[in-house]
């Protein structure tokens, strides 16, 4: 079974089970989750359930859609469906079959605020602990409109949100590292060659990005 969403129903089953129930070791029943419930119904009903790759495609359909049927608030939302949905690494690592990339490096660039900010938070949960994220944030030109938002972005927490982001863009990955720095404005430079390996090192960087909020 390599749905996630049966398997969940199926550690509810096991855990809320009437042999579970009559342990006297066995943690306390759990209430069922909106997301499980919604699975279980269609199970029931015999309806399709979703995989997380249609729910990424979905959250991110509804995140790009700037047409009033999609209010700002219900964008936000998907964002956050969506960074939950990428927490998971192989998820994370999907984003790159999906051709979700493009998609997500452009909301680093949206009007609204709110959009920057999750977009940046997004693509620190994306690479954080992961060499294959951070090639692709490198690829796909995110690392430069991350440095911008970092620098110039007047929202402080769009501001914050990207500086977390190339914290965990850089750190054991030279070449994000050393595209970070050349794209780094002269007053926040550091004088001498950074290690992406070395953690001090990369937080002459960093620290130095975050003592301008």
């Amino acid at each position: 079974m390599n749905d996630p969403t049966l398997n969940n129903l199926l550690k509810w089953g096991i855990s809320n089970s009437e042999a579970s129930r009559n342990n006297p070791s066995a943690a306390a029943p759990q209430p069922m989750s909106d997301v499980d419930k919604a699975a279980l119904m269609s199970l029931i009903s015999g309806d399709h359930i979703k995989s997380d790759a249609d729910l990424m495609r979905e959250s991110m359909a509804i995140i790009k859609d700037k047409d009033s049927t999609h209010e700002l608030e219900k964008r936000k939302q998907s964002f956050i469906d969506f960074e939950m949905l990428i927490e998971n690494l192989d998820n994370a690592n999907n984003i790159e079959a999906l051709g979700l990339w493009p998609d997500l490096v452009e909301q680093l660039r949206s009007e609204h605020a709110i959009l920057r900010q999750w977009a940046a938070h997004t693509c620190g949960t994306v690479v954080q602990n992961n060499l294959r994220t951070q090639e692709r944030i490198l690829i796909v030109g995110g690392i430069p409109v991350l440095v911008r938002l970092a620098t110039e972005d007047p929202e402080q927490q769009v501001r914050k949100r990207a500086i977390t982001a190339l914290s965990s863009t850089v750190r054991n990955f030279q070449p994000g590292l050393d595209e970070t720095i050349s794209h780094m404005p002269k007053d926040f430079k550091p004088d001498r060659e950074l290690d992406a390996c070395d953690m001090e090192s990369v937080d002459i960087l960093i620290n130095r990005l975050r003592e301008s909020l």
